[in-house]
């Protein structure tokens, strides 16, 4: 039987992903390749903000319309965190949530027997679960590992601690077993999760152990993180990481505004005073690192003079790269419920705003990088004796030779491009 798969949202779900087709092909099923009509369709999903439900109630359709005669699978975090509006979605014919994947052959073969729907979506456990493993990424030159999954912050705008429950975190050894699998393909990790921030206070470790324990894997050179939260990331941490000579700087700190009344009407757990001395610890400790974050325009209650201050905080820091996006209002949480709601095409105007002064500080990040020796992972050929990667920073980078996709390319950087700067190999 041929297995199709749809990943909607994060990192963590493309993680997830793997896990399940994984899992599949250990049961004797072949992935379906392209175009190609499978027995078996998942949709992982990603439930963040509505227009995601939207999409993921798409892509539901979409392939039944493509996979006439398929068993369709709806998992991830939209039934997790709303299972009666999954259950209305009458082309699912399995729906669970992220807590019971690990039985998601049973489920295949339960359904296959009696052609009865089926909903089963159970709570969050208090433990990491034991059947996230996988062995790379399909075609992926770097590959993820998930080691924390869960959040317990509760922002006044997010719905995520509903849909993946409190911190759970994995453990060092598991860490080590799976990065030591992943190094025999892969020269870089990125280490993942829902609060990455979080990950060993549930079970007496810390970040930095787990980047150790990646690093110290056999055949991986590179350790990146994914996003981070600023009052989690404290002197130490960035102290040790500086001496793991296989951790790329690249630090994705989500600011999300500028502004610190609104960042407490968000219930973000900082104000910007200890975002700039993170981001200022940072430049300090190491040579050449890259500060990227997210931003999100147009709160609830976000007033013109907040909005100003945002747009200079995110000038002052000069971030290297940066995702603008709008407030988005969402079911189930209270800042859906709170007075003076900003007007949808104020919020775009507000986001043009941002993000020309978000471009003009990447703009400037690439230019700092003329002169520099660099580290090049090759990803792919874009054109022929061209290859296209990422520096150790996480700037994009194209660089020539032949036959380089997968190694690690010590060059100088000649060029700044539009966007990306152009390497030539040492």
């Amino acid at each position: 039987m041929k297995a199709g798969i749809a990943t909607l949202g994060c990192k963590v779900n493309q993680y997830e992903s793997q896990v399940m087709m994984e899992s599949l092909l250990a049961h004797g099923f072949e992935q379906a390749a392209d175009g190609q009509q499978a027995d078996v369709f998942i949709i992982n999903s990603c439930t963040v903000t509505a227009t995601g439900d939207k999409k993921v109630r798409q892509t539901v359709r979409r392939a039944r319309r493509e996979n006439p005669d398929a068993v369709i699978i709806l998992t991830g975090c939209m039934p997790q965190a709303f299972p009666e509006e999954c259950q209305a979605i009458e082309e699912a014919d399995i729906i669970i949530g992220n807590s019971n994947r690990g039985g998601l052959v049973d489920y295949i073969e339960k359904f296959m027997r009696s052609h009865q729907r089926i909903i089963d979506i159970k709570p969050h456990g208090k433990l990491y679960g034991s059947e996230s493993s996988i062995n790379g990424m399909n075609e992926r030159t770097r590959a993820f590992i998930k080691i924390e999954d869960g959040c317990n912050r509760f922002c006044t705008y997010c719905i995520i601690p509903y849909a993946r429950g409190r911190v759970r975190s994995r453990s060092v050894e598991d860490i080590l077993e799976e990065s030591q699998r992943i190094g025999q393909k892969y020269r870089e990790v990125v280490l993942v999760g829902i609060n990455l921030s979080a990950y060993g206070s549930d079970i007496g470790s810390d970040l930095l152990e787990a980047v150790r324990a990646a690093a110290s894997a056999d055949g991986i050179e590179r350790v990146r993180l994914g996003s981070l939260e600023p009052d989690l990331t404290p002197d130490e941490l960035i102290e040790g990481l500086a001496g793991i000579p296989e951790f790329c700087p690249q630090f994705h700190l989500a600011i999300q505004s500028g502004c610190d009344a609104t960042l407490k009407r968000m219930n973000r757990h900082y104000d910007t005073a200890q975002f700039r001395h993170v981001c200022d610890k940072i430049r300090s400790t190491f040579d050449n690192p890259s500060v990227t974050t997210d931003i999100m325009v147009g709160f609830a209650g976000e007033t013109d003079e907040e909005f100003a201050q945002s747009v200079a905080f995110a000038k002052e820091i000069g971030f290297a790269r940066a995702h603008v996006f709008a407030y988005s209002r969402r079911k189930g949480t209270r800042a859906d419920s709170f007075p003076d709601q900003v007007d949808e095409h104020l919020k775009s105007l507000r986001s043009e705003e941002m993000m020309k002064a978000t471009s003009a500080s990447a703009a400037d990040f690439l230019r700092s990088q003329l002169g520099k020796n660099v580290k090049i992972l090759a990803e792919r050929e874009v054109q022929p004796g061209v290859f296209e990667g990422y520096t150790e920073n996480y700037t994009p980078a194209r660089v020539r030779g032949e036959n380089l996709s997968g190694r690690i390319i010590q060059a100088v950087v000649d060029e700044v491009c539009d966007g990306f700067v152009l390497c030539r190999a040492i």
